[in-house]
């Protein structure tokens, strides 16, 4: 079991941006079989993560944050001083920030099939020497979760003061309470879902088709520095598509034009208005940090999520559950709709349990869990804070 003093070693505590300063990623390898949900197994693994804050004496100051499909472990502070931006969570987490890490032991990990340091399809077989590509085991958000609770166990935490997610985070957020319901208190899920609808998994199949339709692909075969370049460039792009709204993007980009086309010959196909430029962008910047392959296995991991499936019902999938529950769902969020969001929250007080629900007025799309919002830090702080006696009345 680490020592407290350990655990407070990844982040520095002084950050003079207010945030929880430099973060050191950690690693930690779990050196026994691991047998997947569909049966395959893997001689061990490595979950890369990242702490900010300390562990109190008792051990039951922890809150675990769950990153969504494109996301990662490193979700605040910065890896280096000159980084040009902060971890993807960095305006919610940090001292005095909605979830304090003055009061709270913040800790997030790269998922298990990820490839920001966690164990996935570009990690090496130790068998072969070379990376597992579609060879690795399939992933479901259930072994994912799993894989995490090996890491609380190796931290020492006793209990978590709650798991937080969005988007796919908040399905392994929810599966938490579910299969480790003593362990945790707390339960805030974001702009999620219970099982994804035929939309969702249609847009993950055209994302899935870029990739394994590109020849670079070569079967999941590809290079370290090569593969399907392209093709995960535009599963990417039309991804984010599904992330953002109608409103917003035609608030920031409208029908302008880039300086260099707005008197040129239209009669082409290079980039002509700004939204092309922005989601070329989005495309390059993606393939530089993400996997093809790990985008193939979390993609497929989501649609196979179903917990009325899996449990009979949605009531009887919470039935387990002791965590008190908030849901938070998005006005404008078409990927997971709101109503999906306010489904979660009705099984729960149908199965008897304590849950909330409430919805943000936002034009932002998908991604509004993780922009700037003073009503959703309001929010979350007061979940966080407020003890189990007090009586908070959201409408559903």
């Amino acid at each position: 079991m680490p020592d407290l003093d350990d655990l407070a070693a990844s982040a520095d505590p002084a950050a003079a941006d207010g945030g929880v300063g430099i973060v050191v990623p950690q690693d930690f390898v779990h050196d026994k079989p691991f047998t997947f949900k569909s049966g395959q197994t893997l001689p061990g693994f490595t979950l890369r993560y990242e702490t900010y804050g300390e562990l109190n004496a008792t051990r039951d100051n922890a809150i675990l944050i769950c990153h969504a499909l494109s996301g990662d472990h490193h979700c605040a502070g910065r890896h280096k001083a000159d980084d040009r931006k902060p971890g993807w969570w960095d305006n919610l987490i940090g001292p005095g920030k909605a979830v304090d890490t003055n009061r709270f032991f913040v800790i997030c990990t790269n998922c298990l099939g990820g490839c920001s340091g966690s164990t996935g399809p570009s990690s090496l077989n130790p068998e072969t020497g070379r990376s597992y590509g579609i060879t690795f085991p399939f992933v479901t958000i259930h072994d994912m979760v799993r894989a995490q609770k090996l890491l609380m166990d190796h931290l020492g935490v006793l209990t978590l003061h709650a798991v937080i997610g969005g988007s796919m985070g908040g399905m392994q957020a929810m599966l938490w309470a579910i299969l480790y319901p003593s362990f945790v208190r707390r339960l805030l899920a974001m702009a999620t879902t219970a099982r994804e609808g035929a939309q969702a998994i249609a847009f993950n199949e055209v994302g899935r088709q870029a990739i394994m339709q590109d020849p670079a692909w070569s079967q999941g075969n590809y290079p370290a520095d090569g593969g399907p370049r392209v093709g995960l460039a535009i599963a990417r792009m039309m991804a984010h598509i599904t992330y953002l709204s109608d409103a917003s993007m035609d608030r920031k980009f409208g029908r302008r034009k880039r300086a260099d086309a707005a008197n040129g010959d239209a009669y082409n196909f290079d980039i002509q208005f700004e939204v092309e430029s922005y989601l070329r962008y989005q495309g390059q910047s993606f393939i530089n940090r993400f996997d093809a392959n790990s985008y193939l296995y979390i993609t497929r991991a989501l649609d196979q999520f179903d917990l009325a499936y899996a449990y009979g019902s949605l009531e009887a999938a919470f039935a387990p559950v002791q965590a008190e529950t908030l849901v938070v769902g998005f006005t404008s969020d078409w990927l997971f709709p709101p109503e999906q969001n306010r489904n979660i929250a009705l099984a729960l007080l149908r199965a008897g349990k304590r849950a909330c629900y409430t919805e943000l007025a936002t034009d932002l799309g998908h991604d509004s869990f993780l922009l700037e919002s003073e009503d959703l830090y309001a929010l979350v702080r007061g979940f966080l804070e407020r003890s189990h006696e007090t009586v908070v009345d959201f409408s559903i």
